[in-house]
């Protein structure tokens, strides 16, 4: 969407939203319920429906607690502030067990039962690469909060978007010539032994080669693995960096053995936050971290120069300044992620309106609006930061975030720019039929 769209879209939100609030009373005159009047004018007044595909069971189900709170969050701003086109949103959940085929079987529900106009929310890699291609069949939309490059490496199909997070591919070659400038440049590898690990695997390779690095060794894990002390004898002795990113119920333990392996005496270590999401860093045995660094979508301590939509989103989905549960301040958030469920969210909207989307018939007219998109302004609707979207390739670029653990806090140390993450075209979907 160019700038003058956004503007004209903003404005005959803002025209509609004063109308809903001048007819207010006349409403409520004619004993309409307060709650009700703000979704009053839509030429429907059925909700829209939003099926989300959520992790509450298997390996990412922290991940999909935290993604459904933000989603809940999202839909009650959503919904405040007089829903979609004047209709209330409602999110239709479905547990997927973090399973490539149930995935595909909840879609399906999503579709043919629910009678949903979208679906959303899915995360862990093989989970989106076993739904998309049902996606497509079903010629549902599908909206997915990944970080995979499937989607942007065009294996997946033009029914599936990722416009809220950025992936992995973006992320590596961002933080590569910092881990060389910096850290070192004989890395050893540990990862998770799916997509989602062999993205890294495969692009941080490419990338710190670029910087006239190498990866010495590659460690790949089970993701169901649950003791890990076994893998690290194969830690070559040249190595100067260890490179760790880890997902699942037990990245608690990784993080420990891994200390524990090393002692003292280690040598420099970047992780991506993944090895530590829903896990406080000042958990015992966690101490050897400090002085450490870490890749952090958005930054989960509030930094020295926090911004305003840092802190309304922090109050609108209840954490606090650590990014912990304000009502339970040892239940920590997945916060370097789950932002992408807010964003993600928020563009479906920007796309709807734009399209005037009205029901399943206009599905074709929501994907062509939400390609035309283009720049998204740090905002209240995107607090991780700018972002720049690509229609042609369905996949958003931003910044990416380097944090050193110091003195138990994750303090923001690099701020990768946007266009230190671009990539060229793999794929244009646009460019396949509906």
């Amino acid at each position: 969407m160019s700038d003058g769209n956004f503007k004209s879209s903003k404005l005959s939100r803002r025209s509609t939203l004063l109308g809903l609030g001048a007819s207010a009373g006349a409403l409520a005159t004619a004993g309409v319920l307060p709650g009700t009047a703000r979704f009053a004018q839509a030429q429907s007044s059925a909700p829209i429906k939003i099926g989300f595909q959520k992790h509450a069971t298997g390996i990412g189900a922290a991940y999909g607690r935290w993604y459904g709170a933000t989603t809940d969050a999202a839909v009650k701003r959503i919904n405040d502030n007089g829903g979609i086109n004047g209709r209330p949103v409602e999110i239709v959940v479905e547990d997927d067990g973090t399973d490539p085929k149930r995935g595909a079987e909840v879609l399906e529900k999503f579709a043919t039962q629910h009678e949903c106009d979208i679906a959303f929310g899915t995360l862990f890699s093989h989970v989106v690469i076993g739904s998309a291609p049902r996606a497509g069949e079903l010629k549902l939309p599908y909206f997915v909060v990944s970080e995979g490059h499937h989607v942007a490496s065009g294996m997946l199909n033009r029914y599936t978007l990722q416009p809220g997070i950025t992936d992995v591919k973006s992320q590596v070659q961002s933080m590569a010539p910092f881990v060389a400038g910096n850290l070192g440049k004989k890395v050893t590898m540990i990862y998770p032994d799916f997509a989602f690990g062999h993205d890294h695997r495969d692009f941080f390779s490419a990338a710190i080669e670029a910087q006239g690095g190498e990866v010495v060794a590659k460690i790949a894990i089970p993701p169901t693995e649950t003791s890990f002390t076994r893998y690290f004898p194969n830690i070559p002795r040249e190595t100067e960096v260890i490179y760790h990113v880890m997902v699942g119920p037990a990245v608690l333990t990784f993080v420990k053995e891994l200390g524990e392996f090393f002692g003292p005496s280690r040598p420099e270590i970047f992780g991506f936050i993944d090895s530590l999401e829903a896990v406080n860093i000042n958990s015992p045995g966690l101490e050897f971290l400090e002085g450490t660094y870490f890749w952090e979508g958005m930054p989960r301590h509030a930094q020295a120069d926090q911004t305003s939509h840092d802190k309304a989103y922090r109050a609108a989905v209840g954490v606090d300044d650590r990014g912990a549960s304000l009502s339970d301040g040892k239940d920590v958030s997945t916060f370097a992620h789950m932002f992408g469920c807010w964003e993600t969210l928020n563009i479906i909207k920007a796309g709807m309106e734009a399209s005037d989307y009205q029901g399943p018939a206009d599905r074709a007219k929501l994907i062509e609006a939400v390609e035309a998109m283009t720049d998204l302004p740090e905002s209240d609707d995107h607090p991780q930061g700018p972002k720049q979207f690509n229609g042609k390739t369905h996949q958003v670029f931003g910044q990416q975030y380097i944090s050193k653990v110091t003195d138990g806090k994750l303090v923001r140390a690099h701020t990768a720019s946007i266009e230190d993450g671009m990539y060229e075209d793999e794929v244009d979907y646009t460019a396949q039929s509906f």
